[in-house]
């Protein structure tokens, strides 16, 4: 290298004019809080408020169980929006007794409340019964008079 060139180097690296000092170190930007700040606000701009003191959350998918302990547990029900924040951890249910046992209970009830809300659909076409034995229009004109 010769010596004009190194001296250009040199002076890129000065803050101020000729006879201050370099600096010490190079100036790193994150850009990781930006996005964290980007997405709090799509969410608030959603509507999601915190739901605390949830202790666990397993999603189960296909043959995996993603865990999440402690997380931070948002929601927007009117958006139908959910959002668990935190480290997960994939595991296996064959491993643990326990999420199979969540697994299964999960299954029935979806069961159940799919039972129970196709026979609520099959009632409500029907005409309740009236109370026998009661004629509404004698009452009726019983309280005109």
């Amino acid at each position: 290298m010769n010596k004009e060139r190194l001296m250009k180097m040199a002076g890129a690296v000065r803050t101020g004019g000729k006879g201050t000092m370099r600096r010490k170190k190079k100036a790193v930007h994150k850009t990781g809080t930006t996005d964290d700040k980007r997405l709090q606000s799509t969410l608030k701009r959603v509507g999601v408020n915190t739901i605390p003191a949830i202790e666990e959350v397993n999603i189960f998918k296909d043959d995996l169980v993603i865990q999440f302990v402690n997380p931070k547990v948002q929601a927007s029900i009117a958006a139908n929006t959910w959002v668990v924040s935190g480290s997960p951890q994939t595991k296996s249910p064959d491993n643990m007794e326990h999420l199979k046992r969540i697994a299964e209970e999960m299954q029935k009830q979806v069961a159940a409340a799919g039972a129970t809300a196709q026979a609520k659909e099959e009632n409500d076409d029907d005409v309740p019964e009236l109370v026998p034995g009661e004629n509404f229009e004698e009452v009726a004109q019983e309280t005109k008079a």
